[in-house]
């Protein structure tokens, strides 16, 4: 199965490569691409330097072309796909459908592979995106079980993506408006979840603060592992079906996909590639995790054990789970 890693940075990319990723997927800075993060992504120039440092390494490059365009605004998004490819991109990553009508109509000969945040997760979905505009690969959505996608395999023809590591979305991609309530700004449309520019932390009564927006969404004591501040992944205090107040995760408790044990039964399910989260994480986490999988994915494929997991170091908040490949609630 091909090893597909984040690089949020030329530097990052680098250190992917050489880590012994298979594929590399980035975006430009702008609004274009779903980690829009001050510090991040690539120009043109660097685009074109990384692809040709990649692939004299062996290692493909694609790119995240996966916000939604504004009305009357799709200029910046057309331009997008045209230098991604003029710079020798493996593919696109794509989730607006007039986007990927316009790739598919004047770029006929680039790879086109659909985004997670499309959110197509059955054979009638997927098969629309299949026939419409001939998308080669699907990045499905984290909602799924290893029996569901095995299903879903066997009902569409077309290369299938999961991730394995990394942050978690409650929402199902695509369809998440939580941020644009405290920032005024969508991850689907802008590019940014939790504005770096409108986080703050703080110290209040002996404790650790997060504010997004104005809006206080996390508290915790200074030695305990702080999360990444989302709303989603916020502590607040509710008043339950009882009454009675309470406080805690509302939506979901900071924790990390780590999906490396069920590695065989993915490659049995018939996923073609394997997604590791974090273009906003620094180039030592990338480093690591990409290490880390290869190692597995290299073990799996000679029929050897996977090595023991080193990776808890790097689970947001400290803990991992296998999100909902097992589905334990059902």
């Amino acid at each position: 199965m091909e090893l597909v890693c984040p690089a949020g940075t030329p530097a990052s990319l680098r250190a992917a490569v050489k880590a012994g990723a298979h594929a590399v997927y980035c975006g430009f800075a702008d609004e274009t691409n779903a980690r829009n993060f001050p510090g991040l992504n690539f120009s043109r120039e660097e685009l074109t330097e990384a692809i040709a440092f990649a692939h004299a390494r062996g290692a493909k490059v694609l790119v995240a072309i996966n916000t939604f365009p504004k009305a009357g605004g799709q200029d910046l998004w057309h331009r997008a796909v045209a230098d991604a490819e003029r710079a020798g991109a493996d593919a696109v990553i794509l989730a607006d459908i007039g986007l990927l009508a316009h790739a598919a109509r004047h770029h006929p000969t680039l790879r086109l592979h659909l985004s997670v945040q499309a959110a197509a997760a059955n054979p009638d979905a997927i098969g629309l995106y299949v026939r419409e505009f001939g998308v080669k690969r699907v990045v499905l959505p984290r909602v799924l079980t290893v029996a569901e996608i095995a299903a879903l395999n066997r009902a569409v023809d077309v290369e299938t993506e999961v991730f394995v590591f990394g942050g978690l979305c409650v929402m199902a991609e695509g369809r998440c408006s939580l941020s644009s309530y405290a920032t005024g700004r969508s991850p689907n449309t802008t590019g940014v979840c939790s504005p770096a520019e409108d986080v703050v932390y703080g110290t209040e009564g002996g404790q650790q603060t997060a504010r997004l927006g104005g809006f206080l969404i996390q508290r915790s004591t200074p030695d305990a592992p702080a999360p990444y501040p989302t709303l989603c992944k916020g502590c607040f205090s509710v008043t339950d079906e009882n009454g009675e107040d309470k406080r805690g995760h509302v939506f979901e408790d900071p924790a990390s996909l780590d999906a490396a044990a069920l590695l065989p039964d993915l490659a049995a399910a018939g996923v073609t590639a394997l997604k590791i989260e974090g273009r906003q994480r620094s180039r030592s986490y990338v480093e690591a995790v990409v290490r880390s999988f290869r190692a597995a994915v290299d073990a799996l494929e000679a029929g050897r054990p996977i090595p023991e997991g080193t990776l808890a170091r790097f689970a947001e908040g400290g803990e991992r789970t296998t999100g909902a490949y097992a589905k334990p609630w059902r």
